[in-house]
């Protein structure tokens, strides 16, 4: 009965459905009174004492398709969807869809506005912090949604089909929900996995499991290092597309739909990783958005709270609110932005990640690192086996921030990039960079 869960329980209820919730918690805030909309709570509970009483089970991104109470679900045929499913459902228009390791907040949210320009009736939604399943009755043919799904939401889909989608990268992340990499992908890839001839998916070109991915409907691929016969890339500092004719959008011929190179924009025009800016543009491109629409948002777009954000300037030094790097990979993506000098705070709950990739960019980027969390020791661990040696541990992230404005010299930069889930310590990572602003600012 988190967010998504109580946004899925009020529309049951209102188109009709005999609605039961479920939590292991028995002490639970809710956004509007159950009892009111004919919601029954059997909260505290085990589930698998009376699953068997529903014809349909809808499970939140947090709860595993192997929990028992699932399981028992499914063995006694009893349909189980997540809140993506039974949003996709109901939705009366077309849907983009973005998943992917790292870069699916930044992507959705900057899709989101260029289509904005291109459609006023443009939503965003999913897993970035509007359920879908809360905005679906209000939605017309004219919308169009723009959706953040994660592999959790994923694995509980049957008939979901976005008209077009995009898998931005695959590296090792939740291995403690999908036990292996294999299982991972598998999730991942999932997402086109109900798309038609006509669909269109946006791979990374660049990433070795995503270059392979084989979805049956087109291809557009984007890539920071290479020019692919039919995708967006960047070259010459510039980001271009080349479209051929199978990929072109339904909405009339544009520049770089005849198999020459066109130009969007230099990437110093924008404040957006180059990576996330060229799947976004591809994105676009596939909605069938003006490249001069594409590049003004870009120039726009100030970014995302909580990734790689601005949070001050101290006595000359630069502080980095990057608490959405849930994983190595996006610290390691964060970390490899700055050219200055780093003192970085990292460390969180354990994900069963593999920290030595980290480790290897701090001899020539890092300076000081202050660890804490779950994952210290770890940390600490692959900073010995790699021959760093300039690391120190903080109990709290008040702590990790005092020491870090107490080493910081003028012209260095204080990022925090914990490289890890936040539940060790905080209630999300929203929480977890909230109080790191609050504490650079001087709050207690």
């Amino acid at each position: 009965m988190g967010l998504s869960g109580q946004s899925a329980a009020l529309l049951l209820s209102q188109l009709g459905a005999k609605v039961t919730v479920s939590d292991s918690r028995a002490d639970i805030s809710y956004n509007y009174d159950p009892a009111a909309h004919g919601i029954k709570c059997r909260l505290g509970q085990d589930p698998s004492d009376f699953v068997d009483e529903f014809d349909l089970v809808i499970i939140s991104p947090g709860i595993s398709v192997n929990a028992p109470f699932v399981q028992k679900a499914k063995s006694l045929g009893i349909t189980v969807w997540g809140e993506t499913e039974l949003a996709f459902r109901l939705c009366p228009c077309p849907m983009l869809a973005i998943t992917g390791t790292n870069g699916k907040t930044t992507v959705t949210t900057l899709v989101g506005e260029i289509l904005k320009r291109h459609n006023p009736g443009t939503v965003i939604a999913g897993n970035i912090g509007i359920p879908l399943t809360g905005l679906v009755s209000s939605l017309t043919p004219e919308n169009i949604v723009v959706a953040e799904i994660s592999s959790f939401q994923l694995e509980t889909i049957a008939a979901f089909r976005p008209k077009i989608s995009a898998v931005l990268n695959m590296t090792e992340d939740h291995l403690d929900r999908h036990g292996t990499m294999e299982n991972y992908i598998a999730a991942k890839s999932r997402i086109f996995e109900n798309q038609r001839q006509d669909d269109i998916t946006v791979l990374n070109y660049d990433n070795p499991v995503t270059r392979e991915m084989k979805p049956s409907g087109r291809v557009l691929f984007f890539s920071l290092h290479e020019n692919p016969e039919c995708g967006v890339y960047l070259k010459d500092g510039i980001i271009k597309y080349r479209l051929s004719a199978a990929a072109k959008h339904m909405h009339g011929s544009r520049p770089g739909e005849s198999g020459e190179d066109a130009p969007i924009l230099s990437i110093s025009e924008t404040r957006v990783m180059p990576e996330n800016a060229l799947a976004a543009v591809a994105l676009s491109l596939c909605a069938g958005v003006a490249p001069e629409i594409i590049a003004d948002v870009l120039r726009d777009f100030k970014g995302v709270e909580h990734r790689l954000e601005y949070t001050a300037t101290i006595n000359g030094v630069d502080y980095y609110n990057d608490s959405k790097a849930t994983n190595v990979d996006a610290a390691i993506k964060a970390l490899e932005n700055f050219k200055r000098p780093v003192i970085l705070i990292g460390g969180g709950s354990d994900k069963n990640a593999d920290f030595a990739p980290w480790v290897k960019l701090f001899g020539k980027k890092v300076v000081r690192l202050i660890v804490l969390g779950q994952t210290a020791g770890q940390i600490v661990a692959a900073c010995t086996a790699a021959g760093f040696s300039a690391y120190e541990k903080a109990n709290s992230l008040k702590e990790a921030v005092d020491r870090a404005k107490a080493l910081a010299e003028p012209g260095q930069v204080v990022l925090f990039s914990p490289a890890c889930a936040s539940f060790d310590m905080f209630r999300n990572y929203i929480e977890r960079g909230d109080l790191f602003k609050q504490y650079v600012q001087g709050g207690a």
